[in-house]
């Protein structure tokens, strides 16, 4: 499933390409193809892994979100060559944004539109990761049921722990109104469970929210030792992969937990991210 480099099989390899880049690793794992229209973010999340993977002092990074310099008139290049290698239209065509910020952060949100319809208008797909809750509603016409979608980010559903964790993003609740209206537009839901801050709360998620998420993302925490130490790995994986069961939600569990499954489960790496006909 994954190469020896880090990646896996089905992320498109296209010379030359430049701000649309395959993601490795774990970030693979949540889509074969990305873009980070941004450098910072401001939603302060303690157990954020972005300042050290960018070697931004934490202190710069949480001063908020600023577009990289150049960044459309790459992007429309990067667009070209992945059209020319007939990326568009393709199953991998969905470009994930972002992996280095949140693409509803608490700033000035005008490049994010610019980025999305650029995307649009060069003929791809994109998905939205975010813990902005409904600062993302202003944009939800941008999604095409047949195309894009929306994911959010949840560790629990109590607003003071999120508050302890996630400073300034998104209080749960908002998160989760988000999440409701989008998939009332048709619009294609998943929700991030990582990191796993703690395990009752990732299976309270899925039962809080299953009836307008149309798919779940399961890891772990990786950045915050304590808390990896804390939690009971296989019993967590065994536990929520049953109430995913039980609830007949759609779900992935993430490659640091797949050691837990039950020997042949169902565990696909990729489904499709929208309300499209079958390819």
């Amino acid at each position: 499933m994954i190469t020896a480099d880090g990646y896996f099989a089905d992320q498109p390899v296209v010379p030359g390409a430049d701000v649309i880049y395959r993601p490795k690793g774990n970030a693979g794992e949540y889509a074969p193809l990305a873009t980070n229209p941004y450098r910072g973010c401001g939603h302060e999340c303690l157990y954020c892994y972005v300042p050290l993977a960018t070697r931004i002092p934490r202190d710069t990074f949480n001063e908020g979100a600023e577009p990289r310099p150049g960044y459309l008139d790459r992007l429309r290049r990067d667009i070209l060559r992945y059209r020319n290698a007939g990326v568009a239209g393709g199953p991998n065509e969905q470009i994930f944004i972002t992996f280095s910020s949140d693409p509803f952060h608490l700033g000035d949100l005008s490049h994010t539109e610019l980025t999305i319809r650029t995307l649009i208008d060069g003929g791809l797909a994109f998905c939205t990761l975010s813990k902005g809750g409904s600062r993302a509603l202003p944009y939800i016409d941008l999604y095409r049921r047949d195309r894009d979608a929306y994911a959010c980010t949840l560790t629990t559903l109590d607003g003071a722990f999120s508050k302890q964790w996630e400073r300034k993003a998104a209080l749960p609740w908002d998160r989760i109104e988000t999440l409701r209206r989008f998939y009332e537009a048709g619009i294609f839901t998943w929700v991030s469970l990582e990191p796993t801050l703690s395990a009752e709360s990732s299976i309270e998620i899925i039962r809080h929210t299953h009836e307008f998420v149309d798919l779940y993302k399961i890891g772990r925490v990786n950045y915050v030792a304590k808390i990896a130490k804390a939690i009971d790995w296989r019993d967590y994986t065994l536990r929520i992969i049953e109430v995913c069961q039980a609830l007949g939600v759609k779900h992935y569990v993430k490659r640091d937990l797949q050691e837990h499954l039950p020997p042949g489960y169902p565990n696909p790496l990729r489904v499709q991210q929208h309300h499209g006909a079958t390819a």
